[in-house]
């Protein structure tokens, strides 16, 4: 499988990612390990900011492949069959429109950055 056709089936992975999380006969592991890949995946901030030349999308590339081959790991085959085959019949265009999905991880992520800065002031 060449770059292109893993880069493919990472976009249908996502959604197939998250429809198993809402499966209610998917592991409680499988669940946790797909909520933070989802979050990962749709955080706006990345562990390695993307201005940074080369190492920018190496999390992009190395991370998020790596956090969806566990996640699906976890998941029972024939709920991974089942949520990937309901992703595929999805036919999501590139980008998900439901932009507000980020919202929480963005929250989330102010939240740790006000708890840093606190830290930094009261100390």
């Amino acid at each position: 499988m060449d770059l292109k056709q893993k880069a493919k089936q990472l976009k249908t992975d996502i959604p197939a990612v998250l429809i198993a999380l809402k499966d209610k006969c998917t592991p409680l592991l499988a669940k946790i390990l797909a909520a933070i890949t989802i979050g990962y995946a749709l955080s706006p901030i990345d562990l390695i900011p993307d201005f940074i030349p080369v190492l920018g999308y190496l999390d992009d590339i190395i991370i998020l492949p790596l956090m969806i081959a566990l996640t699906i790991r976890c998941i029972p085959s024939d709920i991974w069959e089942e949520s990937r085959s309901k992703a595929a019949e999805l036919e999501l265009p590139g980008k998900s429109k439901k932009w507000y999905y980020a919202i929480p991880i963005v929250l989330l992520w102010f939240f740790f950055i006000f708890l840093i800065v606190r830290a930094i002031i009261i100390d």
